[in-house]
């Protein structure tokens, strides 16, 4: 069976700590993978899922199976993802996706693979970035198979839906904004400019299966790695925690960073219970590493 994004239940947790040595002994040490999810990004306006005033309780993430076979789930999605595409689109890094930047400048990264969608690891500097679940700046023809950017169908959707204005009742992780289905009666979704087919932003829906290329190279670089360091995980989906089983299996130490309990507790040696900005930024302090003020990111 291809790996897809499940919801899974609750390991028991470990105990959260607020001790940062281990993490800065394994930095120090160099060959850290390190695996981010949504956390990381909540400091930078982008809302996590599952953490302290998660959106899962307000909100369903739009289905691979859903999405493409109902046109009107594609009008709901589209509307609800290019209003939201206004706020997520102007994100910018925070002090966490810096503090990962510099530590690979050091050279005691191999490499960031993200579960997240928004490209603040690379707007902070970050090379070389394995996007697990794809990215929303990308669009996807599914039909041709055509990729696009994702700034110039929110140019074609102004243009097709001007006096579009509703106001929403949030944002979510995956640049869905909360509209009702009144809100989006009447918007107009676009096809793809090369064949007329159905565009989808090039990310992973739930439902969906992680590319098995992907999967497998993310598998390497587990392999490849000294220890594995998880940032803002909850590690609720299998696609995230098969590299931390992975990693545990091969005996290589699994930390986390994470202020909730995760999915991942049994397999690792400490949980650092501390906001990631905080907990990286301190990380660079103690190895003399500077982060960028984020004046030029």
């Amino acid at each position: 069976m291809r790996p897809t994004l499940n919801w899974l239940p609750a390991d028991d947790p470990l105990p959260g700590t607020t001790d940062l040595e281990p993490v800065a002994d394994a930095l120090s040490t160099g060959g850290v993978l390190v695996l981010s999810g949504a956390g990381i990004s909540t400091e930078s306006g982008i809302p996590d899922y599952r953490g302290e005033g998660g959106s899962l309780s307000r909100h369903t993430p739009m289905t691979y199976q859903d999405f493409t076979a109902d046109t009107q789930a594609r009008r709901r999605y589209w509307a609800r993802s290019h209003l939201g595409w206004r706020t997520f689109g102007r994100a910018r890094p925070n002090a966490g996706h810096r503090a990962v930047a510099a530590f690979a400048r050091h050279g005691l990264l191999t490499r960031v693979i993200t579960q997240n969608v928004d490209g603040l690891h690379q707007g902070a500097g970050s090379e070389g970035v394995v996007e697990l679940h794809g990215s929303l700046a990308r669009v996807v023809c599914l039909s041709c198979g055509a990729l696009s950017l994702r700034s110039e169908l929110a140019r074609r959707l102004e243009e097709a839906n001007a006096g579009f204005e509703p106001t929403a009742a949030g944002i979510n992780p995956d640049g869905d904004a909360d509209l009702t289905d009144e809100q989006v009666e009447g918007f107009r979704v676009l096809p793809c400019t090369v064949c007329d087919g159905v565009l989808k932003p090039d990310v992973v829906f739930f439902g969906e299966a992680v590319p098995p290329r992907r999967v497998e190279h993310c598998r390497t670089l587990v392999r490849e790695a000294a220890s594995l360091l998880v940032l803002g995980s909850s590690l609720t989906v299998m696609s995230g925690l098969r590299f931390v089983r992975h990693a545990a299996q091969a005996g290589k130490p699994v930390l986390i960073v994470n202020r909730d309990p995760t999915r991942g507790d049994r397999h690792a040696v400490t949980r650092v219970a501390l906001p990631l900005g905080t907990a990286l930024t301190t990380l660079a302090d103690r190895l003399g590493i500077p982060v960028d003020d984020g004046s030029t990111a």
